[in-house]
């Protein structure tokens, strides 16, 4: 029998601790719809790289590169750029070309050389991060404020980042849904000698799905030289997007193990990360705190799926 994982009741809980803690503290106007959507767009760089780390996860794969892909990215953008409008296409083929590039040879590293995925993009993550490290130390190049609106701009209201995450995990959840290679995705993640069996080639499956990945990842990296400006080498680092991308994917219903999640769970996840975020910044609460109460809801959500999972295969 499948189970279909649900974020319902992590995110209803974690809405529900989030209004009564900010109207006990007497600031009710960071519930107007306003300040809520800005709240969310702060968490568009993580939205992005999670979309991504949710098609790796369910073809029972991860990627521990996305970090240091990111500040590849932001770099590599900011300094193409350079502050030249016209140099913004180059600068984002560059990026994804990038993305592109280290997502195959992830995909090949896990599906055809048969190493490890933990292992594999680890040491990926490695290789970037230590070659960035050593050609940039600071700031390098900037992006034109043409570019900057992909952060400052907006669309009926809505932050033109967010608007850019809900169109990715819309492709995305449409992909996985409607879809070939959607349901090879879950059918090489669910049983992958089966999938083999019924003639679908699951190599190739994981490759795409590590190549979207990255490409999410670079996504973000392009938001977050937008968002500051310019690119850094510690940007991806220094956001945990690695680690948190893969909690949020878990809060949100999708099975370590593979075959099994979604997107817009995924998203639910980031909406409860940015819930906590900000209720903890309007607390004034300490930052090593917020990192155990993170930890606390992820075990928490991963208990209360096990458990729901074992009673209805029961």
């Amino acid at each position: 029998m499948r189970v279909r994982a649900g974020p319902g009741p992590v995110l209803a809980v974690s809405a529900a601790i989030y209004v009564g803690a900010i109207l006990l503290s007497g600031q009710a106007q960071y519930l107007l719809p306003e300040n809520l959507v800005s709240v969310l767009g702060r968490a568009v760089a993580l939205g992005l790289t999670a979309v991504g780390q949710t098609l790796a996860i369910l073809v029972a794969s991860i990627d521990l590169s996305v970090a240091a892909l990111i500040s590849a990215s932001a770099v590599l953008a900011s300094v193409v750029m350079d502050g030249d409008p016209a140099m913004v296409v180059p600068g984002v083929l560059a990026v994804l070309a990038l993305g592109a590039v280290v997502g195959l040879v992830n995909g090949l590293l896990v599906a055809k050389a048969r190493v490890n995925p933990l292992i594999a993009t680890l040491g990926m993550a490695l290789v970037i991060q230590g070659g960035l490290s050593a050609v940039v130390s600071n700031f390098a190049g900037a992006v034109p404020p043409a570019f900057q609106l992909l952060d400052q701009g907006s669309l009926l209201g809505v932050p033109a980042g967010l608007v850019l995450l809900l169109a990715v995990a819309a492709a995305a959840s449409l992909m996985l849904n409607l879809t070939r290679f959607g349901s090879d995705v879950f059918a090489a993640g669910g049983n992958p000698e089966a999938a083999r069996l019924a003639g679908i080639r699951t190599g190739r499956t994981v490759v795409g799905a590590h190549v979207l990945c990255s490409l999410c990842a670079a996504l973000a990296g392009l938001y977050l030289a937008a968002r500051l400006g310019s690119g850094a080498p510690w940007i991806g680092r220094d956001g945990v997007y690695d680690l948190e991308s893969i909690a949020v994917a878990v809060i949100g219903g999708t099975v370590l193990a593979g075959g099994r999640g979604g997107v817009w769970g995924t998203l639910a996840g980031v909406a409860v990360f940015a819930m906590i975020d900000s209720l903890f910044n309007i607390l004034g609460v300490d930052a090593f705190a917020k990192q155990v109460f993170r930890g606390v809801i992820i075990v928490a959500a991963v208990a209360a799926y096990a458990a729901g999972t074992r009673r209805l295969v029961a």
